[in-house]
């Protein structure tokens, strides 16, 4: 990584478009957690490693900047040639699918154990369980799909995925090709337009964050007034016990 970080840039560029290099003293790099400094210090530091790690830990659950890295990643590259913009993008699209497929084991294997022990608690019973199974069975691939343009759903699908026992082959077929399309768009967006993305991204952005808010409430309404209906269908898909409860397959 000392290799890497030699050649990387921090800050910003002089008037006569320069940027100062990055200090690297050794394995001292690996000693700063990338939760605690910004994208662009992680980037300097860490190169395509931060843009696969930020991507990577937002797409299994955990709330980082992964798509500010990839812009800033994608900027960078554009603005200075010193990063390759096909490894930004092959760096966040591996990101993304590990990332997605780690979450989605955690869901599977964590979080649906969870729901069978506590659901009840949650007002979530076996027939509810049912319904959201049916549903990511019906619809799952649009969720994972379109899922990692909306940041929200960019973050928890995969968990939702697993939760909901979705077939693995399907998600990642659909988390591949999202994860494709997204990294592709955002990376080369963001390196032939350089620093106007960023005053475009923030509308653009807010729009998508209404538009999933609306999808979120209006599927919200849906499923609560078609509960009876979306159970009935989910018990004819996934008739008997599920897994973990009495008279199901084992956990």
């Amino acid at each position: 990584m000392a290799c890497t970080a030699s050649y990387l840039r921090v800050g910003r560029p002089s008037a006569a478009g320069r940027w100062s290099p990055v200090a690297v003293r050794g394995n001292d790099a690996l000693m700063i957690p990338l939760a605690l400094i910004d994208p662009k210090a992680a980037l300097a530091t860490y190169g395509y490693l931060a843009v696969f790690a930020f991507v990577g830990s937002e797409s299994l659950g955990v709330p980082f900047p992964g798509e500010t890295m990839l812009v800033t990643a994608a900027i960078y590259a554009g603005t200075t040639g010193n990063l390759s913009i096909a490894f930004v993008i092959a760096a966040a699209v591996a990101g993304a699918i590990v990332g997605d497929n780690i979450g989605f084991g955690i869901g599977h294997w964590g979080g649906y154990r969870l729901l069978v022990r506590f659901g009840k608690h949650l007002r979530l019973d076996q027939a509810k369980l049912k319904v959201g199974r049916y549903i990511f069975f019906r619809q799952g691939g649009k969720v994972i799909f379109f899922g990692r343009f909306v940041s929200v759903l960019r973050t928890y699908a995969a968990f939702l995925a697993g939760v909901n026992r979705m077939p693995w082959w399907r998600f990642l077929v659909y988390n591949a090709a999202g994860g494709i399309v997204w990294a592709t768009l955002y990376g080369t967006g963001a390196y032939y337009l350089g620093r106007e993305i960023e005053r475009l991204g923030r509308p653009v952005g807010i729009g998508l964050a209404v538009a999933a808010a609306i999808v979120i409430v209006a599927a919200f309404i849906f499923i609560r007034r078609s509960e009876s209906r979306l159970e009935e269908k989910a018990q004819a898909a996934f008739p008997g016990p599920l897994e973990g409860f009495p008279g199901g397959p084992p956990l």
